[in-house]
């Protein structure tokens, strides 16, 4: 893949980026309006196709906050087209990396020295590429090392990049624009620190420390003498990536086995912790020579306030979501309802939670729950396809729930999503016993 020697840094410069792919979208319009003229049968196939194409090779020379949205939206598997899934979900391990000297340059800059000056050895081709930084492998008194360093401008663009992305995500989502800003506020709030690598470090000591007890679930360690706000430096771990894992004819026994540790691992940080790895897609997960889950990257962690956990876990009681005084109050105070609503309004949603969320606890419903439960999947699969074509819906306000729903739900739909490519029958009240 080819290396680039730029970024774009400036906001006119990434804007400018933008416009370019928002007139190829354009004319992909225009050529199947064209042809549906002609065909009246036409699929839309072929225009999701290349409008993802387009929108991925315009982010992917951007990276930022901008790349990190589309990573996001890769992991709603039931929200988008296909063809947008796939092409985003490109963004977790294939995005063209930093050149060589840039890398120098952009090292020297973070930490003051040149690479060569601080490692015994540093490999100058990146062995991973994602949206906010890239990764090169080390070495320093016999240690093998990762170093993550970030792109240049990323930080400083991120207010900028969602201000660019948030249009689209309004129309995609239905969201009122006023009403939207706590979302995007969130998602600012989380994309700034996930370019402060010092905190990252802090964050990735103590889930790492507290997480130990966890079996079968390992953790790099991290260096602070080798790191900065924007270079970060860990052991170099041994593994297949879990996106690539589960694409092998992997061994049922050990995937039970990865399955658990990883319902576990996020189990105890939501329950004890009460913040949680909010980042789950394949890519921050491998798996060891020794068939141990290990977990490389705490960059995005959530905390969970009482006054959301409270409700929200009492919302995944099966007696709760057939009370019906218990499950509207429950609604309101996670903001999914409002005082505000019309009659219609509120029977709506009211009906449609209750059947989203039938469905999406059924897991904690179970002793043991299999995540390769075809009837499952294909019950979230229809759900949300029957709503996104509803036009009841098209016409209320998208704003619905806490914007604490944000990182919540995608950490639950990302661990619900790699728990299923592992076909993992799991033990679901297993983590209570490090609790004590």
């Amino acid at each position: 893949m080819k290396s680039l020697d730029t970024i774009p840094t400036g906001k006119i410069e990434r804007a400018g980026k933008l416009v370019k792919t928002g007139v190829k979208i354009g004319g992909n319009y225009v050529k199947y309006y064209g042809k549906k003229l002609v065909d009246s049968g036409t699929s839309k196939d072929t225009l999701d196709q290349n409008n993802a194409e387009d929108i991925y090779d315009g982010l992917k020379s951007l990276k930022g906050s901008a790349l990190k949205v589309a990573q996001m939206l890769s992991m709603e598997k039931n929200l988008l087209p296909r063809a947008y899934v796939e092409k985003f979900s490109l963004s977790q391990f294939s995005v063209p990396p930093l050149s060589a000297p840039l890398v120098r340059k952009t090292f020297n800059k973070y930490l003051g020295e040149y690479p060569e000056d601080v490692f015994d050895d540093f490999e100058k081709e990146a062995v991973n590429a994602a949206s906010i930084g890239q990764v090169h492998r080390a070495e320093k008194n016999g240690k093998k090392l990762a170093v993550k360093i970030q792109y240049p401008g990323i930080a400083e663009s991120i207010s900028s990049d969602l201000a660019l992305v948030k249009p689209v995500a309004i129309k995609m989502f239905n969201l009122k624009g006023k009403d939207s800003d706590k979302y995007f506020k969130e998602i600012e709030h989380k994309l700034v620190e996930e370019t402060n690598y010092i905190l990252e470090l802090e964050q990735s000591h103590e889930i790492t420390t507290e997480c130990s007890i966890i079996p079968n679930i390992k953790f790099p360690r991290y260096y602070r003498e080798l790191s900065s706000e924007r270079i970060l430096t860990m052991d170099w771990m041994e593994g297949t990536h879990l996106g690539e894992f589960t694409q092998t004819d992997f061994d049922e026994k050990l995937a039970h086995s990865l399955g658990q540790a990883l319902w576990d691992f996020y189990m105890f940080q939501i329950h004890r912790l009460r913040k949680v790895h909010a980042d789950p897609h394949p890519g921050n997960f491998l798996v060891s020579p020794r068939g141990e889950l290990i977990a490389i990257d705490f960059g995005c962690i959530k905390e969970i306030p009482e006054e959301f956990y409270v409700p929200y876990f009492e919302l995944a009681k099966e007696e709760n979501i057939n009370n019906d005084k218990v499950f509207m109050e429950k609604l309101y105070e996670l903001e999914i309802l409002t005082h505000t609503d019309s009659e219609e309004e509120l029977q709506f949603f009211k009906a449609l939670f209750k059947e989203m969320l039938t469905i999406f606890t059924s897991p904690f419903h179970k002793e043991t729950f299999d995540f390769g439960d075809a009837d499952f999947w294909s019950n979230i699969a229809n759900l949300s396809e029957r709503y996104s074509k509803d036009e009841q819906i098209r016409k209320m306000n998208g704003n619905r729930g806490s914007k604490h729903f944000l990182y919540i739900n995608r950490t639950f739909f990302g661990l619900y999503n790699l728990l299923h490519d592992l076909k993992a029958k799991v033990k679901v009240n297993s983590y209570e016993s490090f609790l004590d």
